[in-house]
């Protein structure tokens, strides 16, 4: 037995030899704010990722291993069965497996890249385990195709498509966002301004880390999902850009007619392609136990229903999206909007639309990601699909110069508010009769159509008006209908009476101290509900009258009705109909508890704040408003920023609420890019080597 080990220990002992006298391949520094964001500086682009890696870490240490535990479809195995609807997910959908051939088809320079990251991330762990809860450190080491398997999950298996394609709406937050660009004619300085804001739930795989990339040649300054090896929305002296959730199809279900073993194809029966996985369940007891996972493909893609004798599988773009690492390494490289979309062009990132400004003053809005090339139709596809025959099979995505854009249009601003690219800035500069009927649908929401005004109706600009309309919770949607709903109901009389005065003087927003947006918010859910038949408005959404309509009430009888049981709602709480906003929805976390301002996008709300009812019956802020930048292309450049929810997750961190009191307050934070403005504000000081 001592024989057998000397050979290993020996090993071993070389191999600490050889790290401790080889110099190191990469070194950063890292010096935190106080704010938990961290300034890495190296000379390397290895040593920027590493500490981009090892910063993640510091903050979200338990975040990201439970998240690449997941990715890898072995979080049951780790954690209990509430993970296993998770797993099955992720091992149908390939995505273990197909992070190992992403991660082989990396080109070397994308490789050091994730090596390096990888590293920070294992680094980070090994030297501060106490800071490591116990049960994600069976997750450990980290590999390449680990932070691949994330990367993929969260974007082409959550974004792109997800569970809730299969199963039909689910309870879980839609994603959704807002990017604004304004180009120098519209901005008072004369310089291009860009709005970041991202509205995401405050948990998960959707929550933000900010950060921040000095050497190399980069400059990059900026935020990316927990766990990712980039930035996903970032700035440099030159250029930036952000995303928004698109309206893109980039997946569709395709009926099979099952027979014998196989399924019907073209006049023939064509078999399925089957693996076999085992997925492993820690048990209450502290054992391990199997669960037989049979994954069948069809030339669509994997089975993820059947019923009697048909099955539905699942066809989803960006499977082959490799590089998305190298992708967004060369965008915030970039130095102009040539070499921006010399890397936004190879469409490495199949989902997103992408919003860019410049010191230049250039301006871009970009329909992004990877939308299939069908045979024909139109928004219909968002159906189920007949897959009987290749007919229907599309086998390729629009390239580049197909996709909706928009360069310095004549307004001078463009927006984008999850609608589709058509109402991106008035007058219209892209024609949807140009482009196939499936790329996007026609329509145009409350919350854009508030985008659009706001920035339509100021032709000057300033940064501190940019930061103010970022900031509005005007409901669009009063706009609308309070010119109809305040005579009905005061007509009425009594109680009705008594609600449409205390919105006649309502301000029309949901501030923290706005009296009348709980009472209104009530009265429109009850509305829907009692006009779900028959009809909401008066004028429907027209294509001609894209941000006057919808307009006025169908039923004012049923408004009055529904404005009467809001009202009675209320009173039957203890609630005083003017009761303010703030008193009801608060935001809650640890030993914070403040009084919030914003609200769900459908009320035309431009600051978006979702909420679950907490034990006491107030409303808690779970998401929406997550990161949010304002960047002025200045010389220097002028930016502000704030990370709702905070910059770390890590349980008796300082900076899992240090932002909330500014979110309240409708307050945005300085951004520090320069050492001496860093150093005026630093936390810590930590200096890490890659070998």
């Amino acid at each position: 037995m001592r024989h057998a080990l000397r050979p290993l220990v020996i090993l071993a002992l070389v191999t600490l030899m050889a790290a401790c006298g080889s110099p190191p391949r990469g070194r950063a520094e890292i010096l935190w704010d106080r704010y938990g964001v961290p300034h890495v500086f190296a000379d390397t682009a290895e040593g920027l990722a590493y500490g981009l890696g090892w910063a993640e870490m510091r903050n979200h240490a338990d975040l990201v291993l439970r998240l690449y535990g997941e990715a890898r479809g072995r979080a049951a195995e780790y954690w209990g069965e509430d993970y296993l609807e998770g797993d099955r997910w992720v091992r149908t959908m390939g995505v273990p497996r197909r992070a190992v051939a992403w991660a082989a088809a990396l080109d070397p320079g994308e490789r050091q890249l994730i090596d390096a990251f990888v590293a920070g991330v294992n680094d980070y762990a090994r030297e501060h385990a106490d800071a490591v809860a116990d049960e994600v450190e069976a997750v450990l080491p980290i590999e390449a195709a680990d932070v691949l398997a994330h990367v993929q999950r969260v974007i082409i298996f959550e974004f792109v498509t997800g569970p809730d394609a299969v199963e039909g709406a689910v309870d879980r937050w839609a994603p959704g966002s807002n990017a604004w660009a304004v180009g120098p004619s519209r901005s008072a300085s004369g310089h291009a301004m860009l709005v970041a804001n991202p509205h995401l739930p405050w948990r998960g795989f959707y929550r933000w880390f900010e950060a921040h990339l000095s050497g190399a040649g980069i400059d990059g300054y900026g935020a990316t999902l927990v766990g990712m090896p980039m930035l996903a929305i970032a700035f440099n002296d030159a250029l930036g850009w952000t995303h928004t959730v698109n309206t893109l199809d980039g997946q569709d279900l395709y009926e099979l007619a099952l027979e014998g073993d196989g399924y019907r194809w073209a006049d023939g029966v064509r078999p399925f392609e089957t693996d076999e996985e085992t997925l492993r369940v820690l048990r209450p007891s502290g054992t391990l136990g199997e669960e037989r996972l049979v994954v069948r493909r069809s030339i669509h893609g994997p089975v993820v229903a059947e019923r009697d004798k048909t099955a539905l599988a699942l066809r989803v773009v960006g499977l082959e999206s490799s590089h998305v690492l190298g992708q967004y390494w060369d965008m915030i490289r970039a130095r102009n909007l040539a070499e921006f979309e010399a890397a936004v062009g190879r469409l490495e990132m199949p989902f997103f639309t992408v919003m860019y400004a410049d010191r230049d003053g250039r301006i871009m809005h970009l329909f992004g990601g990877r939308t299939p090339e069908r045979p024909d139709g139109d928004w219909a596809w968002r159906g189920v699909v007949p897959g009987v025959g290749p007919e229907t099979l599309w086998t390729a995505t629009l390239p580049y110069p197909r996709l909706p854009r928009v360069v310095d249009p004549p307004s001078g601003w463009l927006q984008n508010a999850n609608d589709p690219p058509w109402t991106t800035t008035f007058p219209p500069a892209i024609d949807p009769d140009d482009y196939p009927p499936y790329v996007a649908p026609r329509s145009m929401s409350f919350r854009a159509q508030r985008s659009a005004r706001m920035l339509d109706e100021d032709d000057s600009i300033t940064f501190d008006e940019l930061a103010a309309y970022k900031h509005s919770t005007r409901m669009e949607l009063a706009d609308r209908l309070l010119d109809d709903l305040l005579p009905a109901a005061a007509a009425r009389g009594g109680l009705a009476a008594e609600a449409a005065a205390v919105l006649e003087r309502w301000d029309r927003s949901a501030d923290r101290e706005s009296r009348g947006a709980v009472l209104f918010e009530r009265f429109w859910r009850k509305y829907v509900s009692f006009t779900e038949a028959t009809g909401t408005f008066a004028t429907p959404w027209r294509e001609d009258a894209p941000r006057a309509t919808p307009d006025g009430l169908k039923d004012p009888a049923e408004a009055v009705r529904a404005l009467q049981a809001a009202a009675l709602e209320l009173d039957l709480a203890r609630r005083p109909l003017d009761i303010a906003w703030g008193e009801v929805h608060r935001l809650r976390l640890d030993e914070v508890d403040l009084p919030a301002n914003g609200g769900p996008g459908d009320l035309g709300i431009f600051r978006v704040v979702g909420y679950r009812e907490d034990d006491d019956g107030r409303d808690v802020a779970t998401g929406g408003d997550s990161y949010v930048a304002l960047v002025e292309f200045a010389s220097p450049v002028r930016a502000q920023a704030l990370l709702v929810p905070g910059n770390a997750t890590q349980l008796g961190s300082p900076h899992r609420t240090d932002q909330l009191r500014l979110f309240s307050d409708k307050r945005l934070r300085p951004v520090w890019r320069t050492r001496e403005e860093i150093g005026a504000n630093q936390e810590r000081r930590e200096t890490v080597e890659y070998r």
